[in-house]
């Protein structure tokens, strides 16, 4: 074993006494001692110089990237007033305020940890997902209400939330006293004024997207009027419109547990401040830590002065819809539903004893004419 069974720092004494001593070479005496030429070399300088022969420190003299007693102070005050944004979007945050010597997220990890501002079970929440969304903004918007929630008035109010998929933009937080239609069409109507058309909406299957006896309503007629496709996704996979679900919950976390609302008045107030930061300062994961308003712009479709009926070419089978919402082909009924009564829709055969029922520019259903029942009602832009 090197020096041998004595402490370390006697045989460190005997081996540069003897070495002093010269009395056998230095290579025999190092062998003897079991330590290498340098070793031995470096104790009896040591030994020359009046150092001791005790293991210096391997502390560095200098603790390099120390987070700065300011800068820390930063991150945790940026933390409480975000306490739902992580690392990654505090480091972006900051910079974004141009304050300089921002560390690394991890290092920003460690301070929140050390400072409890993060709970071990969070931490193990937070796994890579991978991501689907459109290209370029104005391609798709989801839409859905979040869940109701009572305000001090003892009144309740139901948030109508718009979201572009692509640049994740928060193009309304609208409160509501209800869900009806009236209200979600003076929504659109601003969004559509303010921002241009997308080429296509994506919902859920509730009122007022969709109709409990299975029609069309309102709201698809008047998407399709403006040549914007409306979609729904499968029931009971609310996955679907993830992005919605997930903006729900970022609403959630960083304004309704934090906020009681006085009225609506107090909440659309509170909705309008949080959304300003959800889209001009809360950086996004999903977007390379950028904002939404950063990536998201404006649609060049623009809104239409008046609504037109579509204009079929000559020759195209047609069939108007009855005072109760029905179509009639080969002496039977399909129901439409009552935002179609009136409206002429084209027959298209397709496969045999095959037909497909269109509306303008968009196929809205197919029929089985041996069965006399509907294939599909699932609505299509016809290319």
């Amino acid at each position: 074993m090197p020096w041998g069974e004595k402490t370390v720092l006697s045989s460190r004494q005997d081996f540069v006494v003897e070495a002093m001593q010269s009395e056998q070479s230095f290579s025999s005496l190092c062998r003897k001692y079991g330590i290498s030429r340098a070793t031995g070399y470096k104790w009896t300088k040591r030994y020359i110089n009046g150092e001791p022969l005790t293991d210096r420190s391997r502390a560095p003299l200098k603790k390099r990237g120390k987070t700065p007693e300011t800068i820390e102070a930063l991150i945790l005050k940026a933390r409480d007033s975000h306490p739902a944004w992580g690392p990654r979007k505090l480091k972006r945050y900051l910079e974004n305020q141009d304050y300089n010597g921002i560390p690394a997220r991890s290092t920003i990890a460690e301070i929140l940890k050390r400072n409890d501002r993060i709970e071990p079970e969070a931490s193990q929440q937070h796994k890579p997902i991978r991501r689907f969304e459109r290209k370029h903004p104005n391609e798709l918007w989801q839409l859905d209400f979040k869940g109701d929630f009572a305000m001090l008035d003892e009144n309740r109010c139901h948030p109508l939330t718009v979201l572009d998929d692509c640049s994740r933009y928060s193009l309304c937080v609208d409160a509501k006293d209800n869900q009806k239609g009236e209200g979600v069409c003076s929504s659109f109507q601003r969004l559509f004024e303010q921002n241009g058309l997308p080429l296509s909406v994506l919902c859920d299957n509730g009122s007022p997207w969709g109709d409990s006896r299975n029609g069309y309503t309102q709201f698809e007629l008047w998407m399709m009027q403006l040549d914007i496709l409306p979609m729904h996704g499968r029931p009971l996979h609310p996955q679907t419109q993830g992005k919605e679900e997930r903006f729900h919950l970022t609403m959630k976390k960083e304004l309704l547990t934090r906020r009681p609302m006085a009225n609506l008045e107090d909440a659309q107030d509170q909705f309008n401040i949080w959304r300003h930061e959800y889209n001009h300062e809360r950086p996004h994961e999903a977007i390379m830590l950028k904002t939404p308003s950063q990536v998201y712009r404006k649609s060049q479709r623009k809104l239409p002065a008046r609504l037109k009926e579509p204009i079929y070419d000559d020759g195209a089978r047609l069939r108007k819809v009855n005072y109760k919402g029905y179509i009639s082909i080969n002496n039977h009924r399909y129901y439409l539903g009552d935002a179609l009564i009136g409206k002429y829709i084209q027959l298209i055969d397709c496969e045999p004893d095959t037909l497909k029922l269109c509306y303008g520019r968009f196929q809205i259903a197919k029929i089985d004419l041996r069965e006399r029942l509907f294939v599909s009602k699932k609505i299509y832009r016809l290319h």
